[in-house]
């Protein structure tokens, strides 16, 4: 049997379709199975027991093309509610081509209905979660996983996978143990954080008398360079290897963050996570990304930059944390 899985955005995404990946492999254990992945979210499964083989898809490609490639395979998924996933999915013209999208989506699922054939339905909407305060939205991971049962899964997984290895912690053993983390991104010098206030959140957490270790990526260099001309953090750790990225998750007794893929990062290392949301779509994005079988405060960005509510959220963060200890 061979089988296609598709997923190509985000790293954070894909990181929750690995119990769904892992789901499949199990259900289909004598199966070639492919997955079709991104060269930026390729790092999440480049160790994967689960799969077979990575295809990486080239946006010049086009997805129709790309997914001819594949015809002949017996199961097609879309891990993603995404027209790329979608249409790549179609293109393979497998017996059985599954994916998902959301409720409210009339005109996708129409144009669905003719390219797969098997479609499943999601209620994570942002209108229909932040109107209908009584809708509880599933966890990402539950969505997902409803699209592997529905192409035939039968043996469920249900813990991330992320397979860090011993070379992956000695590359950190030298930083301090058992540290307070900090993930730097671009959110927290926008909507309800600003630069200043995110550089005195950290100087909030030394209350806790705990190691600092503050990492950060492309977006959030600027941000770095304020960390580190203000001498707040024990350790500022920027363009980590993924996997190494996730060794220092590991070494943490808590990691706080916006909302990125470093919430997902840290529920795959088993690590208490504090993680700001955005004011805007709280209600889904609270449920629908929220860290995931790990000990977590999930907490809202303050809906303006005014001190006194940039004061009272990092209060709340620095609370936050403290309980997790």
């Amino acid at each position: 049997m061979r089988i296609l899985l598709s997923r190509t955005d985000r790293v954070g995404d894909l990181i929750l379709s690995t119990p769904a990946i892992a789901s499949v492999r199990r259900s289909f254990p004598s199966a070639h199975i492919t997955l079709s992945c991104s060269s930026y979210n390729a790092v999440v499964v480049d160790r994967s027991p689960d799969i077979d083989e990575l295809a990486i898809y080239a946006p010049d490609a086009g997805p129709s093309a790309f997914g001819a490639r594949f015809r002949g395979v017996d199961l097609a998924i879309a891990l993603a509610p995404r027209d790329l996933d979608h249409r790549i999915v179609a293109a393979t013209r497998a017996p059985k081509r599954v994916g998902y999208t959301y409720a409210t989506r009339y005109l996708a699922r129409l144009f669905l209905r003719a390219r797969l054939t098997d479609v499943v339905l999601s209620q994570a909407d942002p209108a229909i979660a932040e109107r209908h305060q009584e809708l509880l939205v599933a966890h990402e991971v539950d969505q997902v996983l409803a699209v592997a049962v529905a192409a035939g899964a039968t043996e469920l997984v249900r813990d991330l996978v992320l397979p860090v290895t011993d070379e992956d912690r000695s590359a950190v053993a030298g930083l301090p143990a058992t540290p307070i983390v900090v993930q730097l991104g671009s959110r927290w010098t926008e909507h309800g954080s600003t630069t200043e206030s995110c550089v005195q959140l950290l100087r909030d957490l030394r209350v806790l008398d705990r190691p600092l270790v503050v990492t950060y990526g492309d977006d959030a260099v600027a941000l770095a360079a304020a960390v580190a001309e203000a001498g707040v953090a024990d350790a500022l750790l920027g363009n980590l290897p993924f996997h190494v990225w996730a060794a220092v998750f590991e070494k943490a007794a808590c990691v706080v963050t916006i909302d990125t893929g470093a919430t997902h990062v840290a529920s795959a290392v088993h690590v208490p996570t504090v993680v700001l949301f955005e004011d805007k779509w709280f209600r889904l994005a609270s449920q629908e990304w929220s860290p995931y079988r790990v000990p977590n405060a999930i907490l809202r960005k303050p809906p303006d930059e005014t001190e006194a509510a940039l004061r009272a959220s990092r209060s709340e963060i620095v609370g936050a944390v403290a309980s997790l200890l």
